[in-house]
């Protein structure tokens, strides 16, 4: 999904576009930040393209345009180091995320623990493994298995209806009713507030850190500019609003 956040440039301003690629769970909190930065630097227009992180990493790869490239996780960013698209140590955390459980505003299935996700009939909707939110979810599935005990983690998976392409899908799927829960970032239950939500106990959550660069081949001045905007404490009090929790001072 390509989001353009249009900005009129002043007469005799040379206009530029900023092309951001990012995690899908950033959708709301970069959108935001998009549009701040504009406000900060009259003529330029920022395009985000809003997807899973490994999916934004292979169109990189493909040849795809971009100036920076956010990352639910640190995987998809050392890909993209590894093949030159980011250079070396210009990465940079800027944001984590937890764990939760989300339930349609009505809970038609009564679900009130996370035990009752392994209850026979429960449709349960998870991102793919492939997505960064997919495979945190596995893990918070095998550490509530060592919890629980039992065949939990078997018992649950075999409760999943879907594997999505990112945790928006996943989002859109609960509220649709299309299924009784779905396991996203907490950021998540802050965009859709209507929904129920169940935490994660800590000692079974995990923690997602975000990294950030420049491409390569980016507007270096443009794109840095960003970047420092998303560490600042303007931007990161944009990204406490959505629901992360800010790793900058």
């Amino acid at each position: 999904m390509l989001l353009l956040v249009a900005c009129s440039a002043p007469a005799g301003e040379k206009p530029a576009t900023l092309t951001v690629f990012a995690a899908a769970s950033l959708t709301d909190a970069f959108t935001e930040l998009g549009q701040g930065f504009e406000v900060a630097h009259p003529g330029v227009t920022v395009a985000f393209n809003f997807a899973g992180s490994q999916a934004l990493r292979t169109q990189l790869e493909e040849g795809a345009q971009a100036d920076v490239f956010a990352s639910a996780n640190s995987q998809e960013m050392e890909a993209a180091i590894a093949t030159g698209l980011v250079a070396a140590r210009s990465q940079q955390f800027f944001v984590s995320n937890a764990l939760l459980v989300i339930l349609p505003a009505d809970n038609p299935a009564g679900i009130t623990t996370l035990q009752e996700l392994a209850r026979p009939g429960v449709k349960l909707v998870l991102a793919a493994e492939e997505v960064p939110i997919g495979r945190y979810s596995q893990e918070v599935l095998a550490n509530l298995q060592a919890q629980f005990g039992g065949d939990y983690q078997e018992q649950t998976l075999a409760n999943v209806v879907s594997n999505e392409d990112n945790v928006r899908q996943v989002v859109a799927k609960v509220q649709l009713g299309e299924a009784d829960a779905g396991i996203v970032y907490g950021s998540d239950a802050v965009s859709a507030p209507v929904l129920q939500t169940i935490p994660i106990p800590p000692e079974a959550n995990v923690t997602a850190t975000y990294p950030i660069a420049p491409l390569a081949a980016a507007q270096s001045e443009l794109a840095g500019a960003f970047v420092a905007y998303v560490l600042s404490a303007e931007g990161q009090a944009v990204l406490a609003k959505w629901g992360f929790t800010p790793l900058s001072p």
